[in-house]
């Protein structure tokens, strides 16, 4: 199978959204201090910082990135599949994870 359920997607986005915030820290740390205390000023005052915090965001989230990042796992997912295939080994039933039936 070589698509992402909707919730395997969630999660890749919101790990990958919280890698980029980690990355990009002193750049948002720059924003938030300058937006501290402002309202409408911060539109302009932070215009330039903002537009770094967005640059540097999207080298983890931009459509590029985010491709890579589900290839690599759909990648691991089926070798864990083959993996568990080839030992006979399978994942427990749960009610988020049910198994096929035939």
């Amino acid at each position: 199978m070589n698509a992402l359920s909707r919730r395997e997607e969630d999660t890749l986005l919101k790990t990958t959204k919280a890698r980029a915030m980690k990355e990009c820290k002193e750049v948002v740390q720059d924003f938030a201090d300058c937006a501290t205390g402002r309202t409408i000023s911060v539109a302009w005052a932070c215009r330039e910082k903002l537009k770094r915090v967005q640059e540097c965001m999207i080298q983890y989230t931009g459509p590029e990135p985010m491709e890579r990042i589900r290839e690599e796992y759909l990648r691991l997912r089926d070798q864990k599949l083959k993996e568990q295939l080839m030992t006979g080994t399978t994942v427990p039933e749960s009610p988020h994870n049910p198994t096929p039936s035939a």
